[in-house]
């Protein structure tokens, strides 16, 4: 059985937002933990459907994690800018690691991005600790940006977030 991407259903959008809530909180990727305002963001699947294109990627029924796709700008670009596209809030599952799902899952936000008119690159931002998803990143061919590299709450010195883009 193939993994499938799709777009997320509305009945999905709790399950998906334990999911990407759960990936951040057991990773250790929340500065905060279970208090960390962030969390409430990565929940909230509704909200970034409304703004954005959210991908969920299914072993049969099992929804083993999605993916949030920002075509062109919008509300939920953090960093992409004309002729950009970007992906946010990447996560699978714990216990459906290591299945392809994540690589599944970003190939399909490239190949929307190569259908996107007017876009030339796909960009996103990835915290240091995200290892498994930066080499995921590499073998797609996207590439380090440091100098787009930023932090989301400055008064936070070590909470950087490293940048890639791939050229389409």
């Amino acid at each position: 059985m193939d993994i499938v991407i799709r777009p997320a259903e509305p009945c999905e959008y709790g399950p998906l937002g334990d999911i990407t809530a759960q990936a951040y909180l057991q990773d250790g990727l929340l500065e905060f933990g279970e208090s960390d305002a962030y969390l409430g963001e990565l929940k909230d699947v509704a909200k970034r459907a409304a703004a954005a294109e959210v991908l969920v990627a299914l072993l049969g029924d099992e929804l083993l994690g999605g993916v949030t796709f920002v075509p062109s700008g919008g509300p939920m670009a953090d960093i992409a800018g004309p002729g950009e596209a970007e992906i946010r809030m990447l996560a699978v599952s714990r216990a459906a690691r290591g299945r392809g799902a994540g690589e599944a899952l970003v190939r399909s936000c490239v190949d929307r991005a190569r259908a996107t008119e007017g876009c030339a690159r796909i960009v996103l931002s990835t915290q240091r600790a995200m290892r498994s998803a930066h080499r995921i990143y590499q073998r797609l061919g996207f590439v380090r940006t440091p100098e787009r590299d930023w932090n989301p709450i400055p008064h936070l010195d070590d909470l950087t977030l490293l940048t890639y883009e791939l050229t389409l």
